[in-house]
């Protein structure tokens, strides 16, 4: 699936404006917050609100990560940018508040995975897409589409699909920010890739073709 998340592009090595941003902001130079602020909060909280949907909890956990961030200055080290920082922290925070909601009614998710009989062969096969499906996924109203169906995914495979192929996180850094191992973190990701399909199989089915 191609991404379509905010992944930053500071996610390299810090450059000299992060550098000194950190070094006013270890002197508590009230500018400096400001300005980070600033700039930083429309891409967190566009990742956060992925993660916990609703604009009250995101804007909560957005507060919540620039706290923890804050907290943290003096322990980081410097290694990456400040917004892959942040970004982590942000996404951590959305986490945190995800798990401290109650769980909303969800999709089964063995009603979206293939099905096969004892011989090993798929009991239903899927339906084929409209000739111009392909031409649909890459259009604006059809990455929508997209992230429509994602939100029908059980939280469980939902975070860790879009933390994966949005955001584009590493294997092991879904693993430790969901706290499972790498190896669940790759069952969760292909059950979740699968359960999409059947999702927009059945959503594109219903596309009529283009004249």
């Amino acid at each position: 699936m191609a991404s379509g998340g905010s992944r930053p592009q500071e996610r390299l090595e810090p450059t000299h404006d992060d550098r000194e941003l950190l070094a006013a902001l270890r002197r508590g130079d009230e500018r400096a917050f400001e300005r980070l602020v600033r700039e930083q909060s429309p891409r967190l909280l566009g990742v956060i609100r992925r993660i916990v949907r609703h604009d009250e909890d995101a804007h909560e956990a957005l507060q919540d990560a620039f706290l923890s961030a804050f907290k943290a200055l003096e322990r980081f080290e410097g290694a990456s940018g400040l917004a892959t920082w942040l970004h982590r922290i942000a996404i951590n925070a959305a986490l945190m508040k995800l798990r401290a909601k109650r769980r909303r009614p969800e999709l089964a998710l063995d009603d979206l995975l293939p099905k096969f009989d004892d011989d090993g062969h798929a009991v239903e096969l899927a339906e084929p897409w409209q000739a111009d499906a392909a031409e649909l996924a890459a259009r604006a109203e059809s990455r929508a589409t997209v992230r429509e169906q994602i939100e029908q995914l059980p939280d469980n495979y939902r975070v860790v699909l879009l933390l994966r192929d949005l955001e584009e996180l590493s294997t092991e850094e879904v693993a430790r920010l969901l706290e499972i191992t790498p190896n669940a973190v790759k069952i969760r990701v292909h059950r979740a890739r699968q359960a999409l399909r059947t999702l927009l199989d059945r959503r594109w089915s219903r596309v009529p073709p283009r004249e």
